[in-house]
């Protein structure tokens, strides 16, 4: 099934699903200007929310989407929200799987289509892969390979990095697996994005 080409609006931006963005941004305040408003259309919409965080800001990525005016425990007992921390999705038995987050990302999206909901909005903080387990420099893999089931689901998925952070050769190969970007808080096609199976070829010919 495709996706059905809803327009979403993020920013100033609109884009129509399906969507797999990297969003980089210089602080959480930042990050939560652009994604808040994205996350309280996704309420008031009826659509799908799935969002990874940190276990330490968990608290408060619930105070500031109550904030802005999405009730919760509605939101949540109606199955239209769901926040997980890290070592529940992409940390789980204290590593990084790339191919079992693959699937619990794609179980995620199949879920949200198979209930009846028009759009899963994925919003995952990225900042686990400084942490120091077992398979976190896969993340470019992963996010390469991601690109393969996306397209086939009604999604906006963002991925978010703090520039601060990550290192200038991570965020450039970040860059090239995604075919959207968000800098600057505008949304954009990503001029730098490379197709996934060209991608991981070239990172099977990487020196180690």
């Amino acid at each position: 099934m495709d996706a059905d080409g809803r327009t979403i609006t993020i920013g100033q931006s609109e884009f129509r699903c399906p969507c797999h963005a990297c969003a980089f941004f210089n602080s959480r305040d930042e990050e939560y200007e652009l994604l808040l408003p994205f996350a309280k259309d996704g309420y008031e919409a009826g659509d799908r929310m799935f969002q990874v965080v940190g276990k330490e800001h968990r608290d408060e990525r619930r105070t500031r989407l109550t904030t802005s005016g999405i009730d919760l425990d509605r939101a949540e007992s109606a199955g239209q929200l769901e926040i997980r921390v890290w070592d529940e999705a992409y940390l789980r038995g204290n590593r990084f799987d790339q191919h079992a987050m693959l699937e619990l990302a794609e179980s995620v999206l199949r879920e949200g289509r198979d209930k009846g909901f028009s759009v899963t909005r994925f919003w995952a903080n990225m900042e686990w892969a400084l942490e120091d387990f077992p398979g976190v420099h896969d993340i470019v893999e992963y996010e390469a390979r991601a690109n393969k089931f996306l397209p086939h689901y009604p999604a906006f998925v963002v991925c978010t990095y703090d520039l601060s952070k990550f290192s200038a050769p991570v965020v450039m190969d970040i860059m090239r697996t995604h075919p959207q970007v968000i800098i600057g808080g505008i949304l954009q096609e990503n001029p730098f994005y490379v197709p996934p199976d060209e991608f991981l070829a070239e990172l099977r010919h990487r020196p180690t």
